[in-house]
């Protein structure tokens, strides 16, 4: 069947975008508030968008009635961020920070969440995290009135010790890792422990 993007509302686009670009990895992303306090929040419309500068893209949607949410307003503001990814294990916790909680509620101490300082940036990290990019913005665009997409770059990663297979030739146990992504419908998630290989072919030994 053929659906029409250009004929369909937003919610009608976003329901067939999330139920079939599956599974999508998590940012659970820390900013920084005017105050100084800290701000947490999930997004699956993210991914790395290359290495060479490291760039990681987050979509942020609007919120109906404030505008921009907390995550973008505090990135076009101050320009860096922490992207963490999320493990298994704390996925009720993540669940938490989604909240629709009013400006200035930290979300770390409603979640039970340790934070800790960033090196590379003036924003903490999630302590708890098994990977933490610590990103500086590098572009943002606004396509339209109801999301903000912000390219950063990546500027230190801290990587949970167990999972380094090999920190000088940077060999990671993804496996280890124990990251969940987001799956089409709401409160729907997969785990990704359940994986196989294939070996990339070699034009050169199929003739």
């Amino acid at each position: 069947m053929r659906f029409d993007f250009t004929a369909l509302a937003g919610p009608e686009r976003y329901r067939l975008l999330t139920a079939t670009v599956t599974p999508r990895p998590i940012a659970w992303v820390v900013t920084r508030n005017e105050d100084g306090s800290s701000n947490i929040a999930p997004f699956s419309f993210f991914n790395v968008m290359g290495h060479s500068p490291p760039m990681l893209v987050l979509g942020l949607m609007t919120d109906a009635a404030r505008g921009l949410k907390d995550t973008a307003r505090n990135i076009l503001a101050r320009g860096a961020f922490t992207v963490n990814l999320v493990p298994e294990a704390l996925a009720e916790a993540m669940n938490l920070t989604s909240i629709d909680a009013p400006y200035g509620v930290e979300e770390a101490a409603l979640a039970g969440l340790e934070l800790v300082p960033g090196r590379a940036v003036a924003v903490p990290r999630l302590a708890a995290a098994p990977v933490a990019f610590e990103c500086r913005l590098h572009l943002a665009l606004t396509p339209g009135p109801a999301q903000t997409i912000v390219l950063g770059e990546v500027l230190a990663a801290e990587i949970a010790d167990h999972a380094v297979l090999d920190a000088q030739r940077c060999h990671i146990d993804t496996a280890a890792l124990h990251t969940i992504g987001r799956m089409g419908g709401a409160g729907s998630y997969a785990r990704t422990g359940d994986t196989f290989t294939m070996a990339r072919p070699v034009w050169a030994e199929r003739t």
